[in-house]
């Protein structure tokens, strides 16, 4: 008998089961990969993110809560009297003739309530000119160094318009001066216990620097190498017993030196020597 028929479809159906079982192996090889854990690894990272941008604004939140409130806790500086109107604006407080021919617009230092500069703005008015206050955004300039746009755009009737402020308000006001540097109705800057991080000595712009002898938060070497940055007609003035805070109504401030002369006495002179330079540039 001849049985070769049935070998051979033996063999073929043994073929065909190893060929079977490997299929069917690598079919269970894909199945028993491990799977991509990618989505898990994306989702740790979204929450480590939330997490460190909420604990970054908690920071951020809890340093500028902590600022220089203006002691005149009644306002009596920003009484109007027919003799010296006070003006309240979105954003500003504007103290004296709003027709005068020129304005000052000043930026606070950092940290600083802005209506601590009421007694300044004041002695600045009685001397003739509109002097005006910025509130910055969180009490720090660099959030909006055009803010004297908006005052600008408010008194139309100015013809002639200075910028500055006080420590940290001061370089920005600087930076503004040189953004505007071409424009024809900018005198200049004035510049409280601060100096200019922008290059303004090829410009025709005006510049005067004030500071208090005491001064110990001014940086004096930036303060010295800042003159360099200053147009060529630019007046530096000491205030001798004066210091930083004493430019504004809202204490002591860290670090700091103590002040030999009154806080009126030092506004006052500011405001003289504010006067004395702009009346020489006008001349």
């Amino acid at each position: 008998m001849r049985r070769e028929p049935a070998i051979i479809e033996g063999m073929e159906q043994h073929g065909n089961s190893l060929a079977g079982r490997k299929a069917e192996t690598e079919t269970g090889t894909a199945a028993v990969a491990p799977r991509r854990r990618w989505p898990q690894r994306v989702a740790i990272a979204l929450v480590v993110l939330v997490v460190a941008a909420v604990l970054a604004a908690a920071a951020f939140f809890a340093y500028v809560g902590d600022f220089y409130h203006d002691l005149d806790a009644a306002s009596h500086d920003l009484a109007s009297t027919e003799a010296l109107p006070v003006q309240q604006g979105e954003s500003y407080l504007a103290f004296g003739d709003p027709a005068a021919e020129t304005g000052i617009v000043l930026y606070p230092g950092a940290k600083v309530e802005y209506t601590a500069y009421a007694p300044l703005m004041r002695e600045l008015a009685e001397r003739g000119y509109l002097a005006v206050v910025v509130e910055m955004p969180f009490n720090l300039a660099f959030f909006d160094i055009n803010a004297a746009d908006g005052v600008r755009s408010a008194f139309p009737q100015v013809k002639t318009w200075w910028v500055g402020g006080h420590s940290l308000g001061g370089s920005m006001a600087a930076q503004y001066a040189a953004d505007h540097s071409d424009d024809a109705a900018l005198g200049g800057i004035v510049l409280l216990g601060a100096y200019s991080a922008s290059d303004l000595s090829a410009t025709d712009l005006g510049a005067l620097v004030v500071y208090g002898e005491n001064d110990e938060v001014v940086n004096r070497d930036k303060l010295s190498e800042g003159e360099a940055l200053l147009p060529p007609d630019a007046q530096t003035v000491k205030i001798a017993g004066g210091n930083h805070a004493g430019f504004g109504t809202y204490g002591p401030q860290d670090g700091d030196g103590e002040a030999s002369i009154a806080p009126e006495e030092q506004r006052e002179q500011t405001a003289d020597a504010v006067d004395a330079y702009l009346e020489a540039r006008a001349a």
